[in-house]
């Protein structure tokens, strides 16, 4: 067993869940560092202070198996503190609480305060866009609202997250221009719900009107959107993204299903049709735009019929990039009043259908793509391989550009070059350097 340690402690933050969560943890890292304190990401520390995600089931397992191992290193001696943040602590305190109640303390979503209080660090409002990032030194997280006021059926964030509060533009500004001077050369933007933006704090929809401004900053050379909600959409945005050359030609929009029936029972304000007029004003304002969707398969009511006519759709919207989840049944949201009617096996059926039509539509359209040349940002080496992304691609969720490593060629990691693209697969395009 390891004696505690008498000198100074050092802080393990550990982070589960998305990238909302990253960007919190970064929050709380900078904010202790600022007092004093010594904190690592996800390394060996004195004090361990675990980020959960409480969003579906598997996330909750995630988080429930990663406290209960901490807590059995604690026991051994191997960690002195546990403490325990985020959507799930923010959830289900009180069940925790009972059932493992080893953990030094739990703190909800908003009790940053507190929580730096019994880490022995104050809490220091002044330190707008200071936090100590955990990705690659040339992207970041640019988180620009908390919670949700979107009624969605299925979806437990706003109990965890609270109403939506944007976060003012100046403020924002401020915290990319600090990004900037660190070497960031890419912001992803994300929230909740993107498009809402601004409504709470200048009664309209202001996510152009930021845009516009971020633009502005020196250093800053891509900016791109994840997480926009399909129903009002602010059309401005699509003309800057068509305009602005930072502005990545790329949207993350999470449209969910294609049923009207689904939609209406998932509460998304919209429609089969409306649907798809918004995507193809999206194609028709921004042709070379690539779309990332997500959906969600066995929501309550969701028929073979019903399935068969979202698989359908998949099929003729050929979307650039796309995720697909099982629905979780969630307890305390309105879906959960309906019957989960469809088999788990029946689920995880569909979800595979799904991405095995997705990845065929990938491989053929990355097949367009040999003989052309893309400006690509480079993350790491891997292997024999630089590995990069074009401005159609997020990190960890998208395609990768991969470039053998030779004796003539090398690349520095966080820089951009031209790529010519020579042979392709499903998630994967190769090429040369121009």
């Amino acid at each position: 067993m390891r004696t505690k340690s008498t000198g100074r402690k050092k802080i393990n933050i550990v982070t589960l869940g998305c990238s909302k969560n990253v960007y919190d943890s970064e929050v709380l890292m900078g904010q202790l560092e600022a007092s004093g304190k010594e904190v690592v990401h996800e390394d060996r520390g004195d004090v361990v202070v675990i980020n959960t995600c409480g969003f579906i089931d598997n996330a909750k397992e995630e988080s429930i198996n990663t406290i209960l191992d901490f807590v059995e290193a604690k026991k051994r001696g191997e960690v002195e503190q546990v403490f325990v943040t985020g959507c799930l602590s923010e959830r289900y305190k009180p069940d925790l609480i009972r059932e493992i109640p080893d953990v030094d303390q739990y703190f909800g979503t908003r009790d940053l305060p507190l929580l730096l209080k019994h880490l022995g660090a104050d809490y220091r409002q002044e330190l707008v866009g200071e936090r100590l990032t955990t990705t690659p030194r040339h992207y970041a997280y640019l988180k620009i609202a908390e919670g949700c006021d979107r009624p969605c059926s299925f979806c437990a964030i706003p109990l965890m997250r609270g109403k939506n509060v944007s976060t003012p533009i100046e403020n924002l500004v401020i915290e990319a221009e600090k990004l900037a001077k660190k070497g960031v050369k890419e912001l992803i933007l994300i929230a909740q719900d993107l498009t809402y933006y601004g409504l709470d704090i200048y009664k309209k929809r202001a996510l152009g009107d930021l845009l516009l401004r971020l633009v502005t900053v020196e250093g800053i050379e891509w900016i791109r959107l994840h997480y926009a909600f399909p129903t009002g959409f602010p059309e401005d945005v699509l003309e800057i993204i068509k305009n602005e050359p930072k502005v990545c030609n790329y949207i993350d929009i999470p449209l969910q299903h294609i049923n009207s029936d689904i939609l209406k029972a998932m509460k998304r304000g919209t429609s089969h049709e409306k649907t798809n007029a918004l995507l193809e004003k999206f194609r028709l304002m921004v042709p070379d735009m690539a779309i990332r969707t997500t959906l969600i398969v066995g929501f309550p009511g969701e028929t073979e019929e019903r399935f068969q006519e979202l698989k359908e759709w998949v099929r003729t919207q050929r979307f650039d990039r796309l995720g697909c989840f099982t629905y979780s049944h969630e307890e305390n949201t309105t879906a959960y009043a309906l019957e989960d009617d469809v088999p788990q096996e029946v689920k995880e059926s569909r979800v595979e259908e799904i991405m095995e039509l997705q990845s065929q539509i990938s491989w053929e359209k990355n097949q367009e793509r040999i003989g052309k040349v893309y400006r690509c940002i480079f993350d790491r080496k891997e292997g024999n391989y630089f590995v990069g992304r074009t401005e159609f691609d997020s990190p960890d969720v998208d395609n990768t550009v991969l470039v053998e490593a030779t004796d003539e060629v090398y690349i520095s990691i966080g820089e951009f070059a031209d790529v010519l693209i020579t042979s392709a697969e499903e998630f994967d395009l190769y090429g040369k350097l121009v």
